[in-house]
């Protein structure tokens, strides 16, 4: 068991990698996966065809908010701690009463199986000060296991609404559904 652990704790898992955005993420101003749709035969200042002010390339504009969404993403990592070590019968509402002492918590996911020992989660502070102040809780026992709080390397995403169950009919299906992986070839479905 202890191997394990050591070697999830020497992995860099990056939540910010392409494969762990949904598909309906939008990436920003034409970028990857946007849902936004632009007319190209109106020039920048709305009459058609006006080539002599037309640029085809609206660079400065994509740079510009992507400069804004990156130093918006680092406010955010700032503001973030990360906690390893989480009790499997700590939730997110413990977790937050314990760091809402330090400040304003806006945000806490915890991650992992929860019949796990390996559980790890993100807490979010309305202000880097806090965040700062929360290292501090580094030690504390909480349910059988003492925690180890560090600065996150990354920000929480926030949760797509359209993904999340709308009915009581949904929230069951998704309670009864389990999602399996690696299934060799060679298994064949059958009812």
């Amino acid at each position: 068991m202890n191997d394990i652990v050591d070697m999830l704790k020497k992995l860099k898992l990056n939540p910010l990698a392409k494969e762990f955005f949904p598909l309906s993420y939008n990436y920003g101003h034409m970028g990857a996966y946007s849902f936004v749709f632009y007319n190209n035969n109106l020039g920048n200042d709305g009459f058609k065809n006006n080539l002599r002010r037309r640029s085809n390339n609206n660079s400065s504009r994509r740079r510009g908010s992507g400069r804004a969404f990156k130093a918006q993403r680092e406010d955010s990592i700032r503001r973030t701690v990360y906690v390893s070590e989480v009790d499997h019968n700590i939730t997110e509402e413990r977790l937050a009463a314990l760091f809402s002492s330090y400040g304003q918590v806006v945000d806490c996911r915890v991650c992992g199986d929860p019949h796990s020992r390996l559980r790890f989660a993100f807490v979010e502070f309305s202000d880097e000060y806090s965040a700062r102040a929360a290292l501090s809780l580094t030690g504390t026992l909480m349910g059988c296991s003492s925690i180890k709080v560090l600065p996150s390397k990354t920000a929480i995403l926030p949760v797509n609404p359209t993904f999340l169950p709308r009915s009581e009919d949904e929230r069951e299906m998704c309670a009864r559904t389990v999602y399996c992986t690696n299934i060799d070839n060679k298994v064949i479905y059958r009812l």
